[in-house]
This record gives C-alpha cells, sequence and structure tokens, in this order.
C-alpha cells in the first residue's frame, strides 16, 4: 500500500465561498457594519472600511444592494433580503439559460457528431413507415428477423414484401416467426409459401406478440395499428439495451417456435396419404397425455412402432419435440 501524500506547505487556494451571494469578507464586514448602520470615515471619493479590509470588499457589498450612499456620499447598511433574493432570482435565470444552451448545444452535438442519439423514435403514417421498413431491408447485409402477423395496411396482400426479394438476392438471411392464427388464412398460408420457396426460413408460433422487423443487430422496427381510424404507427429502435433485450426476445421465439415449409395440398399439408386414421388416433392419444405403453396397447402395436410413428411424423412436420409436433398437427388441422 502506498504512504499517503506529505501536507502541503506551500500557499493553499482559496476556499470556495458559501453559496449564498457573498464572500467570506464581505458577509463579516456587512455583520460589523450592521452595529453602527454606518461605514464611517466611507465618503463619496473612497477609503477603507473601518475593519482595515480593502475597498474592493465595499464595492461588492454596494455592488449587491447591501450598502448604499446617502446624498452626503456616505455608505450605510440596507437590508439584506430584497437584495440577497434579487442575486439569487439573477443566478436561477442564468440557470434556466444555461439548462436551454445545454439542450440546444446537445442536440447540435447529436447531429454533428452522432453520439448521444435518442435509442428510439416514433414513426406515424404509412410513408415514414414502410419507408423504413424498405430502407432497412435495402441496407441490411447479414440478416432480417421478425415476427410476421400479416400487413396492417393491406391485409389482403400476400407476401413476400417487395424489398425482400432484391435483398435475399444479395444474401440477406431472413428468418421469420409467423404467428400460427395468420397461417389459417389463405394471405397468411400463400405468403408463407411463397417466401419459403424464395428461400426464407420460417417458423410458426401461436400468439406472436407484435409485428417486427430486425435488421442484423442495428436497428428494429416495432409496427403497430392505430388505436382508432387507418393508417399505421410504428417504434424504430437504435442500438441500445431496449435493441438488445428485443433480439433476445425474437431469438427467445425462433428457438420455441416449430419449423414450416412451403408444400402443396389443404393447409400447408403434403400431399398423400397423410393423415391415416391412424396418424389422427396416434395424433390424439398423444395430446391427451398418453404413455407410450398406452398407446401402444390402444394400437395394438408395439412401444418400438409408436417410437417410429412419432418420430416419422415430426420429421414429417418439421418438429424437433413432441409438443411441437402437436403443435404443428393442430396448426395443419389434423387433430
Amino acid at each position: 500500500m502506498s504512504q499517503p501524500p506529505e501536507p502541503e506547505t506551500g500557499p493553499q487556494p482559496p476556499s470556495d465561498p458559501p453559496v449564498r451571494g457573498l464572500t467570506p469578507e464581505a458577509e463579516a464586514l456587512y455583520r460589523a457594519l450592521l452595529l453602527g448602520g454606518r461605514a464611517p470615515g466611507v465618503g463619496a471619493v473612497d477609503g477603507a472600511d473601518p475593519a482595515g479590509g480593502s475597498g474592493g470588499v465595499l464595492a461588492e457589498l454596494e455592488r449587491l444592494g447591501l450598502l448604499a450612499r446617502d446624498a452626503d456620499g456616505v455608505l450605510r447598511v440596507r437590508p439584506p433580503r430584497l437584495a440577497l433574493e434579487r442575486w439569487a432570482a439573477e443566478r436561477e435565470l442564468e440557470a434556466v439559460r444555461a439548462r436551454q444552451s445545454a439542450d440546444d448545444l446537445s442536440r447540435l452535438y447529436t447531429v454533428h457528431t452522432g453520439a448521444g442519439a435518442q435509442f428510439a423514435e416514433v414513426l406515424e403514417g404509412e410513408e415514414a413507415v414502410v419507408g423504413t421498413f424498405e430502407a432497412m431491408q435495402a441496407e441490411a447485409r447479414e440478416q432480417i428477423r421478425g415476427f410476421e402477423r400479416g400487413s396492417y395496411l393491406r391485409p389482403e396482400e400476400v407476401g413476400p414484401n417487395p424489398a425482400q426479394l432484391p435483398s435475399m438476392e444479395r444474401g440477406v438471411a431472413y428468418h421469420v416467426v409467423y404467428d400460427a392464427a395468420f397461417l389459417q388464412t389463405e394471405v397468411g398460408l400463400h405468403s408463407l409459401q411463397e417466401a419459403v420457396r424464395a428461400g426464407e426460413n420460417a417458423r410458426a408460433f401461436p400468439g406472436v406478440p407484435m409485428k417486427l422487423v430486425i435488421a442484423d443487430s442495428s436497428r428494429a422496427l416495432i409496427s403497430v395499428p392505430p388505436r382508432s381510424g387507418h393508417g399505421v404507427m410504428a417504434l424504430l429502435v437504435h442500438p441500445s439495451m431496449l435493441l438488445d433485450a428485443i433480439i433476445e426476445l425474437f431469438e427467445a421465439f425462433w428457438r420455441l417456435a416449430v419449423p414450416v415449409g412451403a408444400v402443396p395440398g389443404r393447409a400447408g399439408v403434403p400431399v398423400g396419404s397423410e393423415p391415416s386414421p391412424d396418424t389422427q388416433r396416434l395424433l390424439a392419444l398423444l395430446s391427451a397425455g398418453s404413455t407410450d405403453e398406452a398407446i401402444a396397447r390402444d394400437l395394438g402395436v408395439s412401444q418400438r412402432t409408436v417410437h417410429r410413428r412419432v418420430s416419422r411424423l415430426q420429421e414429417l412436420l418439421g418438429a424437433r419435440t413432441r409438443f411441437q409436433l402437436g403443435v404443428q398437427a393442430a396448426r395443419r388441422g389434423w387433430l
């Protein structure tokens, strides 16, 4: 541990005056002058004060209005409250002006340096929201991640959106979680199929919380319909802890969501014999929480056959777990 520094022996800087509008010397002189009510020996010309101080201290008291010269040029003590309250009011006004200048200069600093920018801004109107949405895709270098609930502005429009295909052609990867309810609509199903055919990585999950797009890890756009009337509003989120949280939210949904693909047939069901009556019975028993032993007994097959059929269905429907198998089967109307 280092030794404490030796005390300084040289001249010390003067201590800060108390925050009251007076230096200690001026306050001491004012208190002394209160005893006589005047500063004897100080006339219209100048002079030293009776306490032996400099004329600068008297000038300070006079400037603050604590001393005033009478008709004979003699300095007399004045009431302190009005003078010091006026001084305090002037300082408060200066503080207000300083804060206003700080705000103005901070905005100017942000414009010229990009530092300290707000981490989010509200966009209103179709032009601002759609323009930002398309620009984010055009400027993306690596990936676009998002939640899809359908278009608020044109709900009948089948995707992918106009900016998606050019971005994918540049090598931008798309990872999108579709709301399961949206995929139950004709528009939603066709949008999914067209996007996946173009190369999009798509998954489905019930109750996707918002319409979201994340460009690389630099910006996120959360779109919401207005509470009344038509149009759309959005929150554009810049790099910040909020953006980090939004990315983590997307990744959590992506891990839970069920992979989906563009396959021909009703509601995405592959052409063929599925779902057969045995498959529907197996799925019903799984959804009811039956054990593999109970399912095997009910279907009249071995447990190994049950395992094999479940694995085949998981592969067919793109489900990694039995829970996802149930979700995907329900979405396709197999249950």
